[in-house]
C-alpha cells in the first residue's frame, strides 16, 4: 500500500467498530474487522453551473426562516438512559438524512444498542442487539462528508468501513470535538448530518458507563444501553423538548 493510501486508511472507522488508540490519535481499523476496500480520495466538488436565466453576478436571496425550518427533520431516540432529540439537516446532507429517517420509520433502531462507548471520543449505536448480533441493513450510501458540517461535540455522523460510501444504519454522536474526522478534498471523513438539541446530558451519561470486551468487540457497555424506539417528531415537539432552543 502506498504511504498516502495507508494514511487515508488509518482514518477509516468501522461501521461495526469505530476504534481509536487514545485521545487525540486517529481512529484505526481493528484487525478483527471484516476486510474492506481501502478508503479512496473523493474528487473535489465541482462548482454548480449557473442557470442560463440567472443574471451573472447576482447572488441568490438567503433562505427565509421558514425555508430553513423546512430543511430540518427532528427525531427522538428513546433510550434506556433517557431521550435524545436530534435535529437533522436535510439541506446539507439530503442523502444521509433520507437514509436515516427511512431506518427510523422502518423501526430498525428499536432494540439496538449503543454498543461502543469511548468517553473522550464518541458513542456509537444503531446496529447491534444487546447480545452483539448485527441487524441486517440495506446498501451503503454516498458519503456526504464535504457538506460543511463538522464533527463537533453533540454532532451525529454516520459510521462506516474503509469504503467511504459504505454507511448504512450505524451512527455515532461525538462526545468531544473530533476535527480529525472531518472531510477535506483529500480525505473522505465521516459525514455529519445533524446535532443533538436536547438530551446531551443523556449522551454524557452513556459515555461515562463502564465498558468491557465482548468477543472481538471492545468498549462495550457492561449494562446494555438500549434504543427502545426512534421516532420522527414535529418541529413544535422538538422545540418543547429542547426548551425552545
Amino acid at each position: 500500500m502506498k504511504p498516502f493510501a495507508a494514511l487515508l486508511a488509518a482514518f477509516a472507522l468501522s461501521a461495526a467498530s469505530l476504534t481509536v488508540a487514545a485521545q487525540g490519535e486517529a481512529p484505526k481499523q481493528p484487525a478483527s474487522d471484516p476486510a474492506s476496500a481501502p478508503a479512496s480520495t473523493p474528487a473535489a466538488p465541482k462548482a454548480p453551473a449557473t442557470p442560463a436565466d440567472k443574471p451573472e453576478g447576482k447572488k441568490p436571496a438567503p433562505a427565509t426562516p421558514d425555508e430553513r425550518k423546512e430543511n430540518l427533520v427532528f427525531v427522538t431516540l428513546e433510550t434506556s438512559k433517557g431521550n435524545i432529540v436530534l435535529e437533522l439537516n436535510s439541506e446539507k446532507a439530503p442523502i444521509t438524512v433520507k437514509n436515516f429517517v427511512e431506518y427510523v420509520q422502518k423501526g430498525h433502531y428499536s432494540g439496538t444498542t449503543f454498543h461502543r462507548v469511548i468517553p473522550t471520543f464518541m458513542i456509537q449505536g444503531g446496529g447491534m442487539s444487546a447480545d452483539m448480533k448485527e441487524k441486517a441493513t440495506g446498501r451503503g450510501i454516498q458519503n456526504e462528508g464535504l457538506n460543511g458540517l463538522k464533527n463537533v461535540r453533540g454532532a451525529i455522523a454516520m459510521a462506516r468501513t474503509n469504503d467511504p460510501n459504505s454507511a448504512t444504519a450505524q451512527f455515532f454522536i461525538n462526545t468531544v470535538d473530533n476535527a480529525f474526522l472531518d472531510a477535506t478534498p483529500n480525505r473522505p471523513g465521516y459525514a455529519v448530518f445533524g446535532r443533538v438539541i436536547a438530551g446531551l446530558d443523556v449522551v454524557d451519561q452513556i459515555k461515562d458507563v463502564k465498558t468491557t470486551t465482548k468477543g472481538m468487540h471492545q468498549n462495550v457497555p457492561v449494562e446494555p444501553i438500549t434504543i427502545n424506539a426512534a421516532k420522527v417528531i414535529t418541529a413544535e415537539e422538538a422545540k418543547t423538548a429542547s426548551g425552545g432552543k
